[in-house]
């Protein structure tokens, strides 16, 4: 399975001088635990970094550090983990185990430029519904034996 098929597509996005403040609202106001950081959130939204609400909480409110006076640039995750839309998905799981993340903004194949992003939640959600079917294979297989042994 690719990662655009189970990707958002609805990235929240802000620039590196962007505050903790305004993060922490974008992130209230769209229902989200994170925002991507990027060059420009209006036009070609490279991937910088990515900042989670924890992040918020740790880095500045758990350092005293004012939140309207804190850059996302200086709390980021850097260097950004992507994964691109065209990747299976074991690939991207593969790199959340060895960078040790749970969210990962995914990419353009051609130009880099943000298209969605790719959580744990998202790959779980997906390996338990794969999971489920080969439950149902395997009891689907079992009544078919009871039913040709009767």
């Amino acid at each position: 399975m690719l990662v655009k098929e189970i990707c958002t597509a609805n990235v929240v996005c802000c620039a590196p001088q962007a505050t903790a403040i305004d993060a922490a609202r974008a992130m209230r106001q769209k229902h989200v635990g994170d925002v991507v950081v990027v060059d420009d959130p209006d036009k070609e939204r490279i991937p910088l970094g990515v900042v989670t609400d924890r992040d918020l909480a740790i880095e500045v409110l758990g350092n005293a550090r004012d939140p309207a006076k804190t850059a996302l640039a200086t709390i980021m995750r850097k260097p950004v983990v992507i994964a691109r839309e065209g990747e299976d998905i074991s690939q991207v799981i593969e790199r959340m185990r060895s960078q040790g993340v749970r969210r990962i903004p995914v990419v353009h194949d051609d130009d880099g430029t943000v298209v969605g992003i790719v959580t744990l939640d998202d790959l779980i959600r997906v390996l338990v519904g794969e999971m489920h079917s080969l439950i149902d294979t395997e009891t689907k297989g079992q009544r078919r034996e009871q039913i040709a042994r009767r």
